[in-house]
């Protein structure tokens, strides 16, 4: 097979290192792509949203399967386009069509979507600029902090949290009325407040069959123990510890699976990923052994009784958002996790044949640390070479936002510009690796967090 991944970041890049492997890929192509996927697969210099010359590249190299990274050109409809083509429709495209992207495209789409098929998510209500009074009153049924989402797309930066009522309703007002996030937030989704531990689980469906990918947690935020701005990831861990056989199946009966089925009652068919954020609320406190081992470790004595003062709010996992494609950083934690051949796991989906592959997991845990520009997620400054790439050599180096001089010098060109990854038994170990590999690059005002994992 010929193949195609559409995308220029650090999860394109762990795609087509793993569809590189496979006996089944006779040519790979990136586009647009980075410095780290010309390693693997030729570049082509195209946008992710140019369909006329994506048809083009796939006739010219007489690609068969293509696989969709990012969002945006799923959103706006590429699969229609390749299949309106009577030139392009025996092309293979792992990605869903512009109605089924409306789970990530619309947050009112995907709550709706939710509400109807009784997946569990935050309360919540949408409004537009002639509902602003209607938003205002629902907000002071609420309770703070306030979750304000833009509807649309707004690369990541279109959800709001708040902890102030009136500040609250200034936001709601600038994003109805003063279009904030643009067109994104012509509508906005305002929802209820959970506290928990999030998760991002993933799915790899043929629009008839399934397979539930490995878990990962990403650290978003750009300082340490999470705090500062957001940013795109961090970092990612695989497995997440806490999510084992019994939450996992809570996940697949009470989310996965109505998700699936909900699909095909709509009648909307969907190929590709489902990227499913998840936070795990109120359930089976994991608080008694790490008290018994913490004292331990801190060589605090201890006999008698310890009370626990619990608070156990609603049960079970909950859905945060859908997204309808991988994460990124968690691809680059998820990826190398997957021992089986992904270009026949991809050219099963997109021929409706997954039911007849089977996938295989490492059991060993991924660590992901990214590195980003000094700056980011504001700005920053492109070009600084990047040196030392050489040197990482038990540890996978995913390129993010690179590119190459006209002399073959490896520069930066984004903001989270490499993701190092690391497997290995258990998370410390894995983690300690990661920071191994990190230690060996440079770039001028490189920057990570050192503390990825910290919360597991």
């Amino acid at each position: 097979m010929n193949i195609l991944v559409l995308g220029s970041g650090g999860r394109e890049h762990a795609l087509a290192w793993k569809i590189s492997q496979s006996p089944k890929c006779n040519a790979l192509y990136v586009a647009p792509g980075n410095a780290g996927t010309s390693n693997c697969a030729t570049n082509l210099p195209i946008s992710v949203t140019d369909f006329e010359a994506i048809a083009k590249a796939v006739k010219a190299h007489k690609i068969e399967l293509v696989v969709v990274g990012p969002e945006v050109p799923l959103v706006e409809g590429i699969v229609d386009f390749f299949e309106a083509s009577p030139e392009l429709a025996g092309v293979g495209v792992v990605g869903p069509n512009r109605v089924a992207a409306q789970l990530e495209g619309s947050k009112e789409f995907a709550k709706a979507f939710m509400d109807r098929h009784q997946i569990p998510t935050a309360a919540y209500a949408s409004f537009g600029p002639e509902d602003l009074q209607a938003g205002f009153d629902f907000l002071e049924k609420m309770h703070s902090p306030y979750v304000l989402k833009a509807d649309g797309l707004a690369a990541g930066k279109g959800v709001l949290i708040i902890e102030d009522l009136e500040h609250a309703k200034e936001e709601l007002k600038s994003m109805l009325l003063d279009a904030k996030f643009g067109d994104a937030s012509a509508r906005v989704v305002i929802e209820e407040f959970l506290s928990g531990i999030e998760l991002s689980c993933f799915v790899l469906t043929d629009g008839k069959s399934y397979k539930t990918l490995p878990t990962a947690k990403d650290y978003k935020r750009i300082g340490e123990g999470d705090t500062g701005l957001n940013t795109g990831g961090m970092g990612a861990i695989s497995p997440v510890p806490f999510a084992d056989d019994t939450f996992m199946q809570k996940v697949t009966s009470r989310i996965i699976e109505p998700t699936i089925s909900g699909l095909k009652k709509d009648g909307i068919p969907y190929v590709g990923f489902i990227f499913i954020g998840l936070i795990k609320v109120g359930e089976d406190p994991y608080v008694i052994e790490p008290t018994i081992q913490g004292l331990v470790k801190d060589n605090l004595p201890y006999q008698g009784f310890v009370f626990f003062g619990l608070i156990n709010t609603t049960k079970g996992p909950k859905v945060i958002e859908y997204n309808v494609r991988m994460g990124d950083p968690e691809t680059e934690a998820v990826i190398p996790r997957i021992s089986s051949d992904l270009a026949l796991l991809f050219s099963a989906t997109a021929n409706g044949k997954l039911c007849e592959t089977h996938l295989e997991i490492d059991a060993r845990t991924a660590a992901t640390v990214m590195m980003v520009s000094g700056g980011y997620p504001e700005s920053y400054t492109r070009g600084y070479e990047i040196t030392g790439l050489d040197r990482v050599e038990k540890q996978l180096v995913f390129h993010a936002g690179t590119s190459k001089s006209d002399s073959g010098k490896i520069c930066t060109e984004g903001g989270r510009v490499l993701a190092v990854t690391a497997l290995n038994q258990d998370i410390e170990s894995a983690l300690k690796q990661a920071y191994d590999g990190v230690a060996q690059v440079a770039f001028t005002n490189a920057y990570f967090r050192s503390d990825i994992g910290f919360d597991l």
